[in-house]
């Protein structure tokens, strides 16, 4: 698996598709039929890319298929997505139990989340009705779930009451809290509480906002927020270095995990369409150049106090970005747990990590067996 495919959250994944529809230009008006096939295979190229991401995400995979078999461009990616969600919508007003609504309405969540993967100019309505449909979910399901805001950040904290520990799910450089659902239930299952939340340009904030590298700062006001004397922390593809460097500097995190973070990022060596990623994610070139510079752990490793288990996937390999081993190294507490076939995210691997991390997160926070 080249690196264009499996880099599935930092956005290699779309290379091809940009660079074929991008370079048609103007020309592609007079030229459709010949520029059709090579969309078509850009197309099917970015899909397969994303497949992994997205059943990780919890959509069905042959209804996966489905939606993108009948794509012919990128640019049908996002309101394809939009309209599966909307089909979703439809099931929640039409089901014979507030349990198979709230269950639809999850699903909704997931394909609008999705929708915004591609670029596509409404990208922030899709996180929007991401956003609602979760918390549409959330109150039918889950009636004691709390939505909580504050400064730089929003999302639903889930789980009991007197749960024995927190847990904080940090998303990365263009996902949000609805892609991690299987995550968040692993956790609650073994009787936490989980706060998941989008960030500064993240989900539903990233329209008015923009990433920022002192993320700590966010969580520090989330802590205060919940209430909490301390927290488990689980940070995912970029959300692994905020999780990371908050753990360094914030006090309270008494538990990390990362999930295919990375320890620097080498803003000369990032594939374009990263680049562009990050660009609209801060604010333009200059800011992102900034914020990838940020992006280096060497420093904050050896202040992180708390136990640490790094995830990386074997096949996850994006040029210019160094995957979590240096971080488990210099860590006084880290482990570090590499899954051979896991790709970006190892939405391919989740039996590999997902429960080890749980009972990693579960056992250091509380003290008690998973």
């Amino acid at each position: 698996m080249s690196a264009t495919e499996n880099a599935t959250e930092f956005g290699t994944e779309f290379a091809a598709g940009l660079a074929a529809e991008s370079a048609a230009g103007p020309a592609a008006e007079a030229t459709a039929e010949l520029a059709a096939g090579p969309a078509a295979e850009a197309t099917a190229e970015f899909a397969a890319a994303q497949w992994t991401r997205a059943t990780g995400a919890g959509v069905d995979p042959h209804e996966y298929r489905r939606v993108t078999a009948g794509l012919t461009s990128v640019a049908d990616w996002g309101p394809s997505f939009l309209r599966t969600g909307h089909g979703y919508l439809e099931r929640a007003e039409d089901a014979g139990s507030s349990v198979s609504a709230g269950e639809h309405l999850l699903m909704a969540a997931r394909w609008f989340h999705l929708a915004t993967l591609a670029p596509y100019a409404e990208s922030h309505r899709a996180a929007v009705e991401a956003d609602r449909a979760l918390g549409r979910a959330l109150t039918l399901l889950e009636p004691e779930a709390r939505r909580v805001s504050g400064e730089g950040f929003t999302g639903w904290l889930r789980g009991p009451a007197d749960a024995p520990g927190t847990v904080v799910v940090v998303p990365g450089l263009d996902s949000a809290k609805e892609e991690f659902l299987d995550l968040v239930s692993a956790l609650l299952a073994r009787g936490l509480a989980v706060f998941a939340m989008d960030g500064p340009g993240q989900g539903v904030l990233a329209g008015a906002t923009t990433l920022r590298p002192d993320y700590e700062q966010v969580v520090g006001r989330v802590v205060d927020a919940l209430g909490v004397a301390r927290i488990g922390l689980v940070g995912l593809s970029l959300g692994g270095y905020f999780a990371a460097r908050t753990a360094a500097l914030e006090p309270r995190v008494a538990a990390v995990a990362t999930v295919s973070g990375p320890f620097r990022l080498d803003w000369d060596e990032l594939p374009p369409p990263v680049r562009d990623i990050m660009a609209r994610r801060t604010g333009g070139p200059d800011a992102a150049r900034a914020f990838a510079h940020h992006v280096d752990l060497a420093a904050l490793a050896p202040r992180i106090a708390a136990p640490l288990l790094v995830v990386d996937g074997g096949r996850d390999v994006i040029p210019g970005v160094t995957n979590g081993g240096p971080l488990a190294r210099l860590a006084p507490h880290g482990t570090y747990l590499s899954v051979p076939h896991g790709d970006h995210l190892l939405g391919n691997a989740q039996p590999d990590w997902l429960p080890r991390l749980s009972d990693h997160i579960t056992r250091t926070l509380t003290g008690a067996r998973a």
